[in-house]
């Protein structure tokens, strides 16, 4: 997997708490890490995150989880995106939750259908293009 750098400098811990583009993209990118490639299946290149955990507590992990998503929505919003982009980024949401209700099958889709890494990419395309500054680059 490529690694993220930051072309700017910056302190972390500052950069987490601003309500500027650059920090709004520092939020969604970890929000969607810890979602979606957290930890890596031993033995397999395969990452899973929290969206993956949660789905082992029946119905509740799936909220959970659904809400998390929620978040980097809200997030969009705060950027002022598109509402066409927002309704697409809630419609992954949704039907990662709805995947997510099917007892023990629920679990599967998450390894394919990754909602959140989605929708990380709508936010990045759109902060691409209105907020050059934040243009992070990925190298190999």
């Amino acid at each position: 997997m490529a690694k993220t750098t930051r072309m700017h400098s910056g302190l972390i811990g500052k950069a987490m708490l601003g309500n500027d583009a650059a920090s709004v993209r520092a939020r969604v990118e970890t929000m969607e890490k810890l979602l979606e490639r957290s930890f890596v299946i031993p033995g397999t290149r395969q990452t899973v995150g929290l969206d993956v955990i949660l789905d082992i507590i029946p119905v509740g992990g799936s909220f959970i989880a659904a809400a998390l998503g929620g978040y980097m929505v809200w997030e969009a919003r705060n950027l002022k995106m598109p509402k066409s982009a927002m309704v697409r980024m809630a419609g992954n949401v949704g039907f990662d939750w709805l995947l997510g209700l099917i007892p023990v099958v629920g679990i599967i889709p998450d390894f394919f259908f990754r909602s959140n890494t989605r929708n990380l990419r709508i936010i990045r395309k759109h902060l691409d293009k209105h907020h050059p500054s934040t243009v992070t680059i990925d190298l190999k």
